[in-house]
């Protein structure tokens, strides 16, 4: 049963590795792209938090999400932001879902974020070390050396 599936996996770790990188992408894009379409709200967002000068932070963060989304979809540099993302994830996490914080059932919500986080830290780690796989800009680049 292990031999079956163990093929399989091998058979398509490049489908999947591209599926896992467009979907994982693709929250950090559209999250990037909410922002950038209504700045008031994370700057409220994050005045919310008493984050200092939500207003600059507010754009780091954003772009910070639509770079880290549009390199692993195309798969560019995809170790490097991988790594990013870690780091983006451990600040974001320590700053949006203080879970200890909050009130029930509001407390339940942000540590199920916090867990979530937690979970896309390790598919960050997953990335950095199985790399983009061969159908992105990562394997094209390498090739045409």
């Amino acid at each position: 049963m292990f031999a079956m599936t163990d093929g399989l996996a091998s058979r398509t770790s490049d489908t999947a590795l591209l599926i896992g990188r467009l979907l994982f992408g693709w929250l950090f894009f559209i999250s990037g792209w909410a922002k950038l379409t209504n700045m008031a709200s994370i700057v409220g967002y994050l005045t919310a938090l008493n984050v200092p000068n939500p207003g600059f932070w507010a754009w780091p963060s954003m772009i910070g999400e639509l770079v880290i989304g549009a390199c692993l979809i195309l798969g560019l540099a995809t170790r490097y932001i991988s790594l990013a993302s870690v780091v983006y994830l451990i600040v974001a996490t320590a700053i949006a879902h203080r879970y200890w914080e909050f009130q029930m059932p509001r407390q339940l919500a942000e540590y199920i974020n916090f867990l979530k986080n937690l979970g896309l830290i390790g598919a960050s780690l997953f990335l950095f070390v199985t790399g983009a796989g061969r159908i992105s800009l990562d394997h094209w680049l390498r090739r045409s050396r």
